[in-house]
């Protein structure tokens, strides 16, 4: 039957006669007369088709013909077919027009991004899904609550530590000091605030500033060409010249002390009946150098976020031993989901309410911020940019970036200086690069956040404070961000040097009005992960989550971002669906999560 039915339809394509052509394709022949093929039923699919085709080509004969055999209503059909399947051709014409010469999310013209503006939405200011949860803080000290805390001679010994790094990070370590006093019992000494290299002093840096400025001044003497090669290089090199400088001038480097930036009485009075705490190492402890240097009294083997057991198990034994031990280092030496819940909302407790910059540093912090709510005529929010786009955090992530050859050149000889194990031969950091990229590990570029926040909705007027340390590539690599975004300042935009003069002698001062200022703004950004954001956003959610702290998705960002053929408008709704709930609302815990960016189990309850 297949065969029959194979040559019927070569037999019905094999006519040669006018006649029996116009019979079989005519549109006009009756639709009742019998198929010589048995009705139609056994005819080949191709055939049928074929028939179609044919009949829709003398429709389209007939649109333009005279004679008078087409029907005017078959006609309209055609007509009809043929203006859809125009207008079909036309869209899809348009649409890949459209898609070939859309801009790549936005104009760029020189070191300027040209955006188109969107739409502001209402909750722009506001965190619009903070009505639907019903959570509060709740690791406040209570008041009528009896102190568990044994008597002075009870105790099993006094534990010392450095709290090393920036701010946050010795922020972080003085609330695990606490934590670890409470665990086994014992007296905490008041921690010393130990800044590493890389937080240096203010007077240091103005030193190191006043030699850079004659270091310029002899490299303009040459010619231009000249000049700029080996001044991009003496730039690059210079965090190593101030660290030469610094230990030179290490001798008139000012010991910062616990009181220099946090409210030391309200620190130990808020903490009374949790743990007991005292100014200095105890007087009959003679030899006092001994607790800094001697291996003897320090406690050195503890893991990164060691449960609480490990402390009670391998330190309190020395502890109860020696009478006094310092724990060094001390970064990071408490897990979070491996100890009490209690011992959790004590730390808590300590970060939020025990630890209060000194009063000069919050009456400075609220002016600054009251100066960004009024830099209009009228009132208006402001937005906090925590910019992680320094040299040593672009060196650290091992990602690439937009930059010149030699620029280029010479990140790879800084990462392989600073981290040689992991740079190795730097054959495989391309892939690398690549992949944390896709991760979304990769620090947000100051042109990446500027298209993001405008996709966002924030207009060209949004008032910004930037809180950022040197940003790699200097006033070049921040122009597009500042183009977009012409009202945006930094603290030394806002106050007169006289007014930050007395918060020069250190530089975490000046890192504290920073936090403060971002703590109390209308909206939190962040571009990359690091204490300071961490902190920012736990605060924020603790305080009752109605602030909004935007943390954008990098991985998606990255996969937009790269993306050639994505237009702004397909662009702006991916950022907007994305972040709808990346708002700083409270989130689950998970095992091994961060009690520093998210206190809801421990430190938050049910409203």
């Amino acid at each position: 039957m297949a065969e029959l039915r194979h040559s019927t339809s070569i037999g019905g394509r094999a006519v040669s006669s006018p006649r029996k052509r116009d019979d079989v394709l005519s549109p006009l022949a009756p639709e009742n007369l019998p198929d010589h093929d048995g009705g139609g039923r056994d005819r080949h699919p191709r055939d049928r088709f074929r028939s179609l085709l044919s009949s829709f080509q003398c429709s389209k004969i007939s649109l333009f013909s005279d004679d008078s055999r087409f029907h005017p209503y078959n006609s309209r059909i055609s007509l009809f077919l043929l203006l859809f399947v125009l207008v079909a051709g036309l869209i899809s014409v348009f649409s890949i027009l459209n898609r070939l010469n859309a801009p790549y999310l936005c104009r760029k013209e020189g070191i300027v991004l040209r955006c188109p503006r969107v739409k502001e939405s209402p909750s722009l200011w506001e965190n619009p899904y903070s009505a639907t949860t019903s959570w509060k803080s709740c690791a406040e000290r209570q008041s009528g609550v009896i102190s568990d805390l044994p008597p002075e001679n009870e105790t099993n010994g006094y534990i010392f530590i450095h709290a090393e790094g920036g701010l946050n990070q010795q922020r972080i370590a003085i609330c695990n000091a606490v934590a670890v006093a409470k665990i086994m019992n014992a007296t905490l000494i008041m921690p010393v605030l130990k800044q590493d290299q890389i937080w240096k002093d203010q007077t240091l840096l103005e030193i190191t500033q006043l030699a850079m400025c004659s270091v310029r001044a002899l490299y303009l003497q040459q010619s231009s060409y000249q000049m700029k090669k080996k001044l991009l290089y003496v730039e690059f090199i210079w965090d190593d010249i101030t660290d030469f400088i610094f230990l030179l001038l290490l001798h008139l480097k000012l010991k910062l002390k616990f009181e220099d930036i946090f409210d030391v009485d309200h620190f130990i009075d808020y903490l009374k009946d949790d743990v007991r705490i005292v100014r200095d190492i105890p007087e009959w402890f003679i030899d006092k150098s001994e607790l800094f240097t001697s291996i003897r009294r320090t406690v050195k083997n503890i893991p990164k976020y060691a449960p609480a057991q490990f402390y009670i198990d391998n330190v309190l034994p020395r502890i109860k031993e020696k009478k006094i031990m310092a724990l060094k280092p001390f970064v990071d030496r408490l897990g979070y989901d491996n100890v009490p819940q209690e011992i959790n909302r004590l730390r808590c407790r300590v970060n939020y309410h025990a630890l209060k910059f000194l009063p000069e540093i919050e009456q400075m912090a609220d002016l600054l911020a009251s100066r960004m709510r009024n830099r209009t005529a009228s009132p208006n929010p402001y937005m906090a940019l925590h910019l992680r786009f320094e040299k040593g955090m672009v060196g650290l992530s091992f990602c690439d970036f937009v930059g010149t050859r030699e620029e280029k050149a010479l990140m790879a000889l800084y990462r392989q200086k600073e981290w040689p194990r992991r740079y190795k031969n730097g054959s495989h950091l391309w892939s690398l690069a690549l992949q944390k990229r896709k991760e979304g590990r990769c620090p947000l570029e100051p042109g990446e956040v500027a298209v993001i926040l405008r996709a966002m909705g924030y207009p060209k007027e949004t008032q910004i404070y930037v809180a950022s340390g040197q940003v790699y590539g200097g006033q070049n690599r921040m122009a597009p961000l500042r183009n977009m975004f012409p009202n945006l300042v930094t603290k030394e935009e806002l106050a007169s040097k006289e007014e930050l003069d007395g918060f020069r002698k250190h530089v975490t001062s000046l890192a504290a009005l920073d936090f403060l200022v971002c703590l109390k703004s209308d909206v939190f950004v962040m571009t990359h992960g690091g204490n300071f954001a961490k902190l920012i956003i736990g605060a924020r959610r603790y305080m009752g989550h109605h602030l909004k702290s935007i943390k954008p998705d990098k991985g998606l960002m990255s996969k937009s971002l790269g993306d050639p053929y994505m237009g702004w408008a397909t662009f702006v709704e991916d950022v907007v669906v994305t972040h709808q709930t990346r708002t700083g609302l409270p989130e689950e815990t998970f095992p091994n999560y961060d009690l520093w960016e998210n206190p809801l189990t421990p430190c938050m309850c049910r409203a």
